[in-house]
């Protein structure tokens, strides 16, 4: 964020197999950058990064118009088909230090189903893995993501009914990370009007956060 016309957020994005993750940011960057599709085991084996393109009309600072870069790291599942978790964490961390271990993490972005129950067991294992990973201030840093929010919008719940009605689970993990969520429709979140609004949304976040990014040990390698 070093030029004060242009403004670069950096992401990750986490979750368990078949969630949406990788689908998750190429809707964010507005490409097709991540490998996303249904399969028997885990598609994403390494971490990757994807930028995308100068992103105008989204923030203003002071009056002005800043140009919108985003940066997401798309990582491999917990649990994993083919890796074990520390396989997983190492290689998640490894890249985070590569990529952003100068700038700093500004949101982790947590990829849940919407149209799935979030289990107690599940999501223990998942937070004590975002944990190892982010350190003790992970909860300033981590948003959920609700993916395939279409299907139980299909099922007729909107978004105030599904919280009425979620998991005691689900509703104990979003108000650890200060209710930082959205729900992402995935029939339409390639749409550009659908993209501003979650990068905002994004934004309001980091904003809340006073724009602080998560600094993390950079790697010897």
């Amino acid at each position: 964020m070093a030029d004060s016309s242009e403004m670069t957020i950096n992401l990750v994005v986490l979750g368990r197999p078949q969630t949406g993750k990788s689908a998750a940011g190429n809707s964010l960057l507005g490409s097709s950058d991540f490998e996303s599709h249904r399969s028997p085991s885990s598609v994403t084996t390494c971490c990757s990064l994807g930028r995308s393109c100068r992103i105008s009309g989204i923030i203003r600072r002071n009056g002005c118009e800043l140009a919108l870069h985003v940066q997401v790291l798309d990582t491999p599942s917990y649990p994993h088909s083919g890796l074990s978790k520390e396989q997983v964490r190492d290689s998640v961390s490894s890249a985070l230090s590569h990529h952003f271990g100068k700038e700093g993490l500004h949101l982790a972005l947590l990829i849940l189903r919407a149209d799935l129950p979030l289990c107690p067991d599940e999501n223990d294992h998942t937070i004590q893995f975002i944990q190892e990973l982010l350190g003790p201030t992970w909860r300033d840093f981590t948003a959920v993501l609700l993916t395939h929010a279409d299907k139980a919008e299909e099922a007729g719940f909107s978004e105030e009914a599904y919280l009425h009605s979620a998991s005691s689970t689900l509703l104990s993990l979003l108000s650890s990370v200060q209710h930082k969520y959205i729900f992402l429709d995935n029939q339409k979140s390639i749409i550009k009007e659908e993209r501003a609004i979650i990068l905002r949304k994004l934004l309001n976040f980091i904003r809340q956060n006073n724009y602080q990014a998560l600094l993390l040990k950079q790697s010897k390698e």
